[in-house]
């Protein structure tokens, strides 16, 4: 891990004040002041900041990005289900960020990071999320500003969304509400069906070109755009 990153995972400061100390000379590894930044340090150095020894949590927040695969139930334990923690094998205890429907595929967020998760979970939370969607018949034009000015569902009509059309029978959706099932209901009230539905964006973080069913930790980037990395550390 960076010098700096060890830093600001401890809870010292924001990782650019830990630039700071560390070109100030207020930081040493194993006795000797460091003053180049991104220097790689382990759990075996002895890390001190201005002559305080700091040492890592044992249970360290980890963010991991997941291509959902069709069929997985974003859970942590479904009775005769395969669960999106089956196809992450980590040590530490993940739980899913939101929901993602069995019959849909794409990125899921996992972490251990509780209040990260009940941030990002809250119907509250206005994250933007972006949809790939195929539908079983063509959609007109009047169907795509329909989805854009917001339809009926369950009595209540949906947020302006982005939309943009993919092809004749597929379209993109950017939303910053998850009622259940939103999107397959959406198209429902426009006598349509949904056949392929896939999330390619949380907020900041893409799917990109991710392989189906293959996992990854979040770059330092990606982590920076979430909201818990947001805040300034004392």
């Amino acid at each position: 891990m960076r010098l700096q990153k060890f830093i600001s995972t401890v809870g010292i400061c924001s990782r650019r004040r830990a630039e700071g100390l560390i070109a100030a000379g207020f930081v040493s590894i194993n006795g000797r002041i460091v003053r180049e930044q991104g220097v790689q340090v382990s759990k075996t150095d002895l890390v001190k900041v201005r002559d305080k020894e700091i040492t890592l949590p044992t249970d360290l927040p980890i963010y991991i990005i997941l291509n959902k695969p069709v069929g997985v139930v974003s859970s942590c334990f479904h009775r005769g289900k395969k669960v999106v923690t089956d196809l992450v094998k980590v040590p530490e205890r993940i739980f899913p960020i939101g929901r993602l429907d069995e019959d849909s595929c794409g990125l899921i967020l996992l972490t251990n990071d509780g209040p990260l998760h009940h941030l990002l979970s809250h119907p509250s939370f206005d994250e933007e999320k972006e949809y790939w969607v195929n539908t079983k018949n063509p959609l007109s034009e009047s169907d795509l500003q329909k989805l854009t000015n917001g339809v009926m569902v369950f009595d209540k009509k949906t947020r302006k969304a982005i939309v943009y059309r993919r092809s004749d029978s597929g379209f993109g959706i950017v939303l910053k509400e998850g009622r259940n099932r939103q999107i397959r209901r959406m198209v429902e009230s426009l006598g349509n069906e949904v056949i392929f539905l896939q999330r390619r964006r949380v907020g900041h973080i893409q799917l990109g070109n991710l392989e189906e069913g293959k996992w990854r930790y979040l770059t330092d980037a990606e982590r920076l755009t979430l909201p818990s990395e947001k805040k300034e550390m004392p």
